[in-house]
């Protein structure tokens, strides 16, 4: 690690197989201002792994073929669709610099994991309606909107679009 410099991917069985990595079994806190991210392989044609943010939800699509290099491609995904997200780019190129390591460890979330079955299944579901699958980023930014029930809770954000929005506010100030 660089200087502490790191981001946390929880990644699946599914996903562990496929990187051939063994888990981190100590627990490293991400650097970044979204924190942690889970990962799962999805055996589309082509296969691809879906990201999600704990804090937010966000998801992010990443193409998962070279697989031993998806952790480090992973970054330049996620500023990509923070751009079409319109996140300012200082917050794009800060949280960029806070991934310049990375950690895998096991999923330990059940919560995520829910997230991320909806989303897997939502994906499929706009896919077979004509979102272009090998599009990701827009597949990205389109299930960013959907409406999630942990976020719904209280006076929740909804959708993973706007607590992301929520957060990128809390971080300009």
């Amino acid at each position: 690690m660089q200087n502490g410099v790191v981001y946390t991917v929880h990644a699946t069985k599914k996903l562990l197989d496929r990187l051939k990595v063994q888990p981190s079994q100590t627990a490293v806190a991400s650097s970044t201002a979204l924190g942690d991210w889970y990962a799962t392989a999805i055996f589309w044609k082509p296969q691809v792994a879906l990201f999600v943010n704990v804090r937010t939800f966000l998801p992010v699509f990443v193409p998962l073929a070279p697989v031993a290099s998806l952790t480090a491609r992973f970054p330049a995904a996620l500023s990509v669709v923070l751009d079409r997200h319109g996140v300012d780019p200082r917050v794009v190129a800060a949280e960029r610099a806070a991934m310049a390591d990375v950690v895998v460890a096991k999923t330990a979330d059940r919560r995520v994991l829910g997230v991320m079955n909806e989303l897997v299944f939502q994906a499929k579901w706009r896919v077979e309606r004509g979102i272009d699958p090998e599009d990701l980023p827009a597949l990205s930014v389109h299930l960013s909107g959907v409406l999630l029930g942990p976020l719904m809770k209280g006076d929740g954000p909804g959708s993973p679009d706007v607590a992301l929005r929520r957060l990128v506010d809390g971080l300009l100030g």
